[in-house]
């Protein structure tokens, strides 16, 4: 299309004809000059256009959009327009939306966090079957997954369990393995066994102490970074640490009774396992407590070395 506007006659692209009118600022009457587009399809709504569609219809937007993130926001486009999403509910009214969608852009999301379901799984004594049906229920009545599933659940529990955090002890300890994957393994293997020895029968299962230590530090690594923190020792990450450890084992009375129905079994179970008490980290001279187990008897700070079944 030629330009009408005197002293100009340039000849501009169908698409650009709107965009070129504006420039002309000092025109009066600039509608009058406008392209009317006669007959033709009346513009599909842009949420019924395919993904396709909806790039082209809105490529000029979006180089506006990328040319403002890249100045303001060093190039995230994603917040960009995340933002004016959640501007353009607010001015509606639609605080609801906006909050869960607010939660989403900040990593909480709307659903709870698999660690987390796993706790309440564990202490409210529901069995896999029994979550899961809880899980399926909650999603198919809400239409929302606030729960997470099974495999999420297990997913979580490995990184409590010893051997999934790789460790190397310098120097290395005598007479001990490198290998640092160390699942559960049979809690008599190494002891001779002889029918003298156990008049009971026996199942236990216990972790390697080096890996079940380890992923028991690694399970406080927040109380110890907050505790070199208070005491203004940021500079001695590196250590040397003390760690103080108490050993105990108890029974765990009749299992048999904990299950309810049945008849009386004459099983005991027992458990092998560590308290950390207290952590110190050495700088220069003297040595500074960064961490102090607060009620070392409790059941919630004994770290698991061996199961038994007797």
């Amino acid at each position: 299309i030629r330009c009408p506007v005197k002293e100009c006659d340039e000849e501009i692209l169908h698409g650009k004809y709107g965009q070129h009118l504006s420039s002309h600022k000092e025109m009066k009457d600039r509608e009058l000059y406008s392209y009317i587009n006669k007959g033709g399809r009346p513009r599909q709504h842009l949420l019924s256009l395919t993904r396709r569609a909806q790039k082209h219809r809105l490529r000029e937007l979006k180089r506006h959009v990328k040319a403002f993130a890249e100045k303001e926001e060093g190039g995230d486009i994603k917040a960009v327009c995340m933002t004016l999403f959640l501007l353009a509910l607010r001015a509606k009214n639609e605080h609801k939306q906006a909050d869960e969608l607010e939660a989403i852009m900040q990593g909480r999301g709307s659903g709870l966090h698999p660690a987390v379901c796993l706790a309440i799984r564990v202490n409210t004594f529901l069995s896999c079957s029994q979550y899961h049906k809880m899980y399926r229920t909650v999603k198919a009545v809400s239409g929302r997954q606030i729960f997470q599933p099974l495999h999420a659940l297990r997913t979580a529990e490995k990184a409590l369990l010893p051997g999934y955090h790789p460790f190397e002890w310098k120097p290395p300890l005598k007479n001990v393995s490198t290998n640092t994957e160390v699942g559960i393994i049979d809690g008599l293997s190494g002891l001779p066994l002889s029918i003298d020895d156990y008049p009971v029968d026996t199942i236990a299962k216990r972790f390697r102490y080096d890996a079940a230590l380890v992923c028991a530090l690694k399970d406080m690594e927040e109380e110890i970074l907050e505790g070199m923190k208070a005491k203004n020792l940021d500079n001695y990450l590196d250590g040397p640490f003390t760690v103080v450890v108490k050993e105990s084992c108890d029974g765990m009375g009749d299992v048999s009774e904990k299950h309810g129905s049945g008849p009386a079994v004459p099983e005991k179970a027992v458990r092998f396992s560590f308290t950390v008490m207290h952590i110190s980290v050495a700088h220069g001279n003297e040595s500074t407590k960064i961490f102090e187990e607060v009620k070392p008897n409790s059941e919630l700070c004994c770290k698991p070395l061996c199961l038994m079944l007797a």
